[in-house]
């Protein structure tokens, strides 16, 4: 275990946030403080509950601040004087004024292998364009998004049934082993960094609710890739009958015509299987609207006559 005295503010909201955080403050680092994105209503009833990060820096008697629009209101910083800020998907572009305010900087854990993928949703789009690997990135933060100079990476392997839940799992151990790994020699200066290449950026921005519906006239490859990059929340779509269909998993069968684009050619025990314009993709769980997610299996015991039937 580390025993390090530099004071730490921790940026991040989400679950992949704070598995890091906790890793960090049980390794024996000074985080001093957590800045997260306001607490917002959750499920069906709307009850306002802490985000993840938020959870874990109570569990530790770690102030927490949540400004609705930190570009605004940061202040706050001066007065706690960190030595470094560490982020992790905060949620918000940090101001230069903040950035200027830690002695030693900030830095920052990128969900992809930069300069791949700058934006809101790496993990999601290395899924989306069936990467074999992705990883993380440890930066320096600058008013560019993703922009700075790289102190260290760690790969991530994508396997073929990883989804977007999985994968994020994967992504947040990963990110706690690289800055465990590189925290004290960056806080000891012994990090040098290696400037990105223009020639190479790429980009993701956040995926809108209207990229979620599934192209049936497009490749099964960007079929399968929508699929596992946006289950298990909240599920690429397409429609049957006029009724929305969430498909959570599939599977590429094979490069075979044998129907038209979006027709179902197998409805049976043995696979569900829809026509798209390269090949054929096995659906294996899915969900119709007011319905429980099931599997394939389940979904035609209640779903009869599907042979011949279109995705939309």
């Amino acid at each position: 275990m580390n025993s390090r005295s530099e004071k730490i503010i921790f940026m991040g909201t989400p679950e992949i946030s704070a598995y890091v955080l906790e890793g960090l403050i049980s390794n024996g680092f000074n985080v001093v403080a957590l800045i997260a994105q306001p607490d917002r209503p959750v499920g069906r009833k709307k009850i306002l509950e802490p985000v993840p990060t938020k959870a874990v820096a109570n569990k530790y008697n770690i102030p927490t601040y949540q400004p609705e629009r930190i570009r605004k209101d940061y202040e706050f910083v001066r007065d706690i004087a960190p030595d470094v800020i560490v982020t992790l998907a905060y949620g918000q572009i940090v101001p230069q004024g903040l950035l200027d305010i830690p002695t030693r900087g900030c830095i920052n854990l990128h969900g992809s292998l930069l300069p791949k993928y700058r934006g809101a949703a790496p993990i999601q789009y290395a899924l989306m364009n069936n990467d074999k690997v992705t990883g993380m990135t440890l930066m320096k933060m600058v008013k560019e998004m993703d922009a700075g100079e790289m102190y260290a990476k760690e790969e991530v392997v994508i396997e073929e049934d990883d989804n977007s839940t999985s994968l994020f799992k994967k992504m947040g151990e990963a990110a706690l082993r690289l800055i465990l790994r590189t925290l004290p020699d960056y806080l000891d200066g012994k990090l040098p960094g290696v400037p990105q290449d223009d020639s190479l950026v790429s980009f993701c921005p956040t995926i809108k609710p209207e990229e979620e519906k599934l192209d049936i006239n497009g490749t099964k490859e960007r079929f399968f890739g929508l699929v596992r990059a946006l289950s298990d929340v909240p599920g690429a779509y397409c429609y049957l009958d006029e009724n929305k269909l969430k498909i959570y998993k599939c599977k590429i069968v094979s490069d075979e015509i044998k129907g038209n684009v979006g027709e179902i050619v197998k409805a049976d025990k043995s696979g569900l299987e829809v026509q798209l314009n390269n090949g054929i993709v096995s659906i294996l769980e899915l969900q119709k609207e007011g319905k429980n997610r099931m599997d394939y299996k389940s979904f035609l015991n209640g779903n009869q006559g599907l042979l011949g039937k279109y995705l939309k």
